[in-house]
């Protein structure tokens, strides 16, 4: 039986080139809202509609502690009578939205690992959401980066980059692969309520890549060792999205509000936090890493309250700035793509053995911990 090692020798992030600002998000939004309030002005008077609320900065940035978001599209979104980013089809002869920002990911990733197409054996290509059922975008993007071996594609929601690097390291333990890329393509902004006053600020769009491979052919200057993944499950209706090819089953729900991103807030926040924290502990725990000895956790960025907590629970202290880097202000929330991003901009600042915590968690209930020390 194989007892390789794995390590993540490389990663890699791309960042659409328009954002969108507070500001700019309220003023359309609030614009929607005058909108929907003259059209429905007798509905509303009757008391048969209830009139929709504005939004204002000061909120969004309570609520989450977001400042801005990348988008794939911004004219679409900021548009108050569409509130949806203007995302073309593509005939089947052209390479794919999520294949294009994948190649794009991969690519620095393979390039910091010091990797070409023919050094990986496998591609994952792990997200909240893909934008077909198949063929696998995974197995798209294998081929457009000329690589050959084995591609799938897999969904846990905001957890799916650490459930993907876990597979990805499994896979070199079991000495099924010796290199595996995973990648985290984001297009959040397409399965997101623009005119829910309650979550329209949450999404932002991007993509991640990350190279895991076996130890012993690691080259990369820039590798960490995995000592450890750990992954949990818990049933939860508290976050959902309930598109999918049986809609059309039951033309009553199509277009219906429970087909984009939906959440009870409140209850997921009170509910997921003492479950990160608790995963956390225990995984150190048995991997005999005391807490002490972490430098940095880098956690999916979904809320900013959230993140604090969970780091507070996990330490017994509020956490620094740099002990739980904050990339959400920028970004907003990336889903998978989020821990990935706050680990590829801060990290180079380690010193050799240092260790750190990349944790994602999300609808589900979801958690994935990948504990990870400098080579």
């Amino acid at each position: 039986m194989s007892t390789a090692t794995a390590v993540i020798s490389g990663t890699g992030l791309y960042t659409p080139e328009e954002s969108i600002s507070n500001e700019e998000l309220v003023q359309s939004f609030n614009a929607y809202v005058d909108l929907f309030n003259e059209e429905n002005k007798d509905a509303i008077e009757a008391g048969e509609v209830a009139p929709l609320e504005k939004s204002s900065t000061g909120f969004i940035f309570k609520a989450s502690g977001i400042e801005s978001r990348y988008v794939m599209n911004k004219e679409g979104v900021l548009d108050p009578k569409r509130l949806a980013p203007i995302i073309p089809e593509r005939s089947n002869d052209e390479q794919s939205i999520q294949c294009e920002i994948s190649v794009a990911a991969a690519k620095q990733a393979m390039e910091r690992a010091g990797k070409t197409a023919q050094d990986i054996d496998g591609v994952i290509v792990s997200c909240s959401n893909l934008q077909r059922p198949y063929p696998a975008v995974a197995i798209e993007v294998q081929d457009a980066l000329g690589i050959e071996g084995f591609a799938y594609d897999m969904n846990v929601a905001c957890s799916s980059a650490t459930f993907g690097i876990q597979q990805a390291s499994d896979a070199i333990k079991a000495g099924s692969a010796q290199a595996v890329l995973v990648v985290n393509p984001e297009i959040c902004s397409g399965h997101l309520a623009w005119q829910d006053r309650d979550c329209h600020f949450i999404f932002g769009d991007a993509c991640t890549a990350a190279v895991v491979e076996n130890k012993e052919t690691c080259t990369a200057s820039d590798a960490w060792e995995i000592l450890g993944t750990k992954l949990k499950t818990v049933y939860s209706n508290n976050i959902r999205n309930n598109f999918g090819f049986l809609n059309r089953g039951d033309e009553s729900g199509i277009g219906a509000r429970d087909k984009l991103f939906v959440q009870n807030g409140r209850k997921v926040f009170k509910e997921v936090v003492p479950t990160v924290a608790q995963m956390i502990s225990e995984h150190l725990e048995a991997l005999s890493v005391p807490v002490d000895d972490v430098r940095r956790f880098w956690l999916h960025q979904a809320n900013l309250g959230m993140n604090e907590l969970i780091a507070k629970k996990v330490l017994g202290r509020t956490a620094t700035r740099e002990e739980a880097p904050v990339i959400l202000d920028e970004y907003a929330n990336t889903s998978s793509a989020g821990s990935v991003i706050a680990f590829h901009n801060y990290h180079k600042d380690m010193q050799k053995d240092a260790i750190g915590v990349l944790c994602s968690f999300g609808a589900g209930y979801s958690v994935g911990s990948v504990v990870m020390k400098r080579m």
